[in-house]
């Protein structure tokens, strides 16, 4: 077959760029990167706080751009010189690379830890960095087959309400040079909504939080007949930014999948075991002495790991028509884009050399290889180069159809780690240490595919606009390999913040190391407790469950377990031994990754128990319902859910009010209008607000331990709203308030459009 020509390509875009190729304006200028970099940090850091406590995160793009129209604006005004569109989205291009690497890191890297050993950060840093770079590298030969040819067939959704942001904010320049006619679109969209909510956030999170002014998860228990049954919430503004964000049905989903947790099958669970006199396996104690925690760490994780799973594949496998037109697509066009793609002479038609695409890859792939901590073997990089390849497709092709919030990230990387424990297991290679290598070629895979879908997202918004690609191509690389290196200390600072040394008197009395034991290197404690206990310890991993519970202790120079180490993330102690509480991170995807890696390699899991979550998904599919988003419902705490659904019906009302009043406008145009609403900015704040105050907090734990003690014992004998007799219906108050700001913002924007 004959090479189609460049302008037979061009030829099937029927889209007219707002800046011509011929207009040259600034674009890739430091200011723009510099900016675009530290907003990708930032949305990095609070995605990934995100994907910790309940599994997703949120895209970025659209604030980031917000931002950076309202801080070029600021800076005009105070005598510096305005960004034009194009600048603005090397600023949003940039910028969005943290969110994707946060979910791939957030989504695999802590199952290194709860497999029992020590998460390294250098192995976080290389696995989010390589990945991303590799993602980017892999989706820039698509760039023409995707978005250029199929420019009427995929909408990108997130990267066209992006560039609608950006034209709407466009500055004189930028309309001075425009083909278009954009009297309609004069007048930059609002950043205070965005402003505003970060601060209120931010405020909010700190008072509750570092200054106890409020119960941050109010909670409910039930006795006779429901014995065992609970209700809470955790009443934090990113949450309930997350839930305004995706809306009414996935919220309520969620919701109803913990209420299946909490209100059905953990009472059930209590009936029918309350008269059993010792544990039931795999419990360790009696469920007649458990509480609702205990059940669920016991038993309903397991379930709802097993419906996870179900609910990922069973995504994918109805992806597979889609996945299957995408690669075979994509594979067809190949070969054409990349010969077209040195032809093209047009700035908005160049992109990076196929040359520096090829050498780029196998030099990222080689370093894959050869870092020490990466554990990896021959056969683990060759699968990260199909799967890679593979999904990366997939997920450029997935986004540009549903958008990246229906992307089954997940379930690719599911089916990557399903694929890679099999192979494994057929070459006999089941050792514990194989878990680490099996786990990086799915946190490899699974942050290609997630920065290639947004890299997708990015080159639409500045095929819209006219931008060039090279310079975005190069600029979501800076921005991706940037934020890869924060991931690492922030991942082990989250997990430090809440880590409990538990003294081995509760867990193994007596205790001790095999004489061979392989010893890791000598450590202290971290976090709160580091101040009640400095002294050197090695550290164990304990893989049996013989003697004692199976993970990480530290161990004194005679060999004698001290401590017990629980994690921060998916750990189960709640207390540490001064008595202070500790809220874990429950990152649901991340333990399901433990939980195959795991189960293929070693079998060492409750198979009953994971059936029955199978079971779950299937029941739900065949009902019509999502089965992935109950899931994650049935997985996680209703305390992490519950906030969800309670931003998820505020959208309700406001969009429902939006419909009423603008009868006249089409579907198409409330979406894109509700995308960039003054509610979904606030909400964006919000979540940003309240993750960077927890991350900080969670920070500056260790350093400020002793104030933080005198402040909960102050608070816990004085402070009714945190303390008191009906401390869980006082702390309602402030999250209804700040539930009652976000409708009045949003509705307000609804009020003012109409008229």
């Amino acid at each position: 077959m004959a090479l189609k020509t460049a302008a037979t390509i061009d030829a099937k875009s029927h889209t007219q760029p707002f800046i011509g190729p011929e207009v040259k304006l600034r674009e890739f200028t430091p200011r723009a990167v510099i900016l675009g970099v530290l907003l990708g940090v930032v949305f990095g850091a609070s995605s990934l706080y995100l994907v910790l406590k309940v599994g997703m995160t949120v895209s970025a793009s659209i604030p980031v751009a917000v931002i950076s129209l309202s801080l070029f604006r600021l800076w005009a005004k105070m005598g510096g010189r305005d960004a034009n569109i194009l600048e603005n989205n090397i600023v949003q291009t940039a910028g969005s690379a943290g969110e994707s690497i946060a979910f791939g890191v957030g989504v695999t890297m802590p199952a290194i830890m709860i497999l029992g050993f020590d998460l390294e950060v250098t192995r976080v840093m290389i696995v989010g960095a390589l990945g991303a770079l590799l993602g980017i590298l892999m989706m820039i030969p698509l760039r023409r087959a995707l978005i250029v040819q199929q420019d009427g067939e995929l909408k990108y959704p997130e990267g066209t309400a992006c560039a609608e942001v950006l034209k709407a904010g466009a500055n004189e320049e930028s309309r001075a040079a425009s083909q278009h006619d954009t009297s309609a679109q004069a007048g930059q969209p609002s950043g205070a909504a965005i402003f505003g909510g970060f601060g209120v956030g931010l405020l909010y999170s700190t008072a509750m939080r570092a200054f106890k002014a409020w119960k941050d998860t109010p909670e409910k228990v039930f006795g006779a007949p429901l014995n065992g049954g609970s209700i809470a919430a955790e009443i934090s503004p990113e949450l309930l930014g997350v839930g305004y964000i995706i809306g009414p049905r996935i919220s309520c989903i969620m919701a109803a999948g913990g209420v299946l947790s909490y209100l059905v099958l953990i009472p059930l669970i209590k009936f029918f075991g309350a008269g059993a006199a010792g544990a039931v396996a795999p419990g360790s104690v009696p469920i007649k002495d458990m509480d609702p925690d205990a059940v669920r760490g016991a038993y309903i994780l397991y379930i709802g790991a097993g419906a996870v799973a179900a609910g990922g594949i069973i995504s994918l496998c109805r992806s597979m028509p889609l996945i299957w037109h995408g690669l075979r697509t994509g594979l067809a066009d190949f070969g054409a884009a990349a010969a077209q793609a040195r032809t093209g002479a047009l700035r908005t038609e160049s992109d990076l050399s196929m040359k520096f695409v090829a050498f780029g890859c196998l030099a990222l792939v080689a370093a894959i290889w050869a870092a020490p901590s990466m554990r990896m073997n021959w056969l683990g990089a060759v699968l990260i180069v199909v799967f890679g390849f593979l999904f990366v497709t997939v997920s450029s092709r997935l986004t540009g159809e549903i958008g990246s919030s229906s992307n089954p990230i997940s379930g690719m990387t599911v089916a990557t780690l399903l694929l890679t424990c099999l192979t494994f297991l057929m070459a006999g290679w089941t050792g514990v240490g194989y878990y680490v290598t099996a786990l990086s070629v799915g946190g490899i895979v699974c942050v290609a595919a997630s920065n290639g879908g947004a890299t997708s997202q990015d080159l639409k918004t500045g095929f819209l606009l006219g931008a060039t690609p090279r310079y975005q191509q190069i600029a979501i690389m800076i921005g991706a390999a940037l934020s890869a290196l924060t991931m690492g200390p922030i991942l082990l600072a989250l997990n430090n913040a809440k880590t409990v040394y538990v003294p081995i008197a509760q867990v193994a009395p007596g205790l001790r190391a095999p004489a061979d034991a392989a010893f890791g290197a000598s450590e202290t404690l971290a976090g709160p407790q580091a101040k009640d206990d400095s002294r050197t310890y090695r550290g164990w991993q304990k893989t049996s469950e013989d003697g004692g519970r199976s993970g990480k202790y530290l161990v004194d120079a005679s060999g004698t377990a001290v401590y017990y180490v629980d994690p921060g993330i998916n750990g189960t102690f709640k207390k540490r031994p001064n008595g202070s509480e500790v809220t874990k991170f429950s990152a649901p995807k991340a333990v399901l990754m433990s939980y195959i890696i795991k189960g293929i390699l070693s079998s060492h899991l409750p198979w009953a128990l994971v059936l029955f979550g199978v079971m779950i998904s299937i029941v739900l599919e065949l009902c019509g319902i999502s089965s992935l988003a109950f899931a994650v419902g049935v997985y996680l705490p209703l305390s992490s859910s519950s906030p969800l659904m309670v931003g998820g019906l505020v959208r309700w009302l406001v969009d429902r009010g939006r419909r009423l009043s603008q009868s006249h406008l089409s579907a198409e145009q409330l979406s894109a209008e509700s995308d960039r609403s003054p509610g979904v900015l606030l909400a964006s704040g919000y979540i940003a607000g309240g993750a960077i105050a927890g991350i900080v907090i969670a920070f500056m734990a260790g350093v400020l331990s002793d104030t933080d003690d005198k402040i909960t014992k102050w608070a816990e004998a004085h402070n009714p709203f945190y303390a008191g007799a009906n401390a869980d219906w006082l702390a309602l108050i402030p999250f209804a308030a700040l539930t009652l700001l976000l409708f009045w913002v949003a509705r307000g924007s609804k009020a003012a459009a109409s008229r």
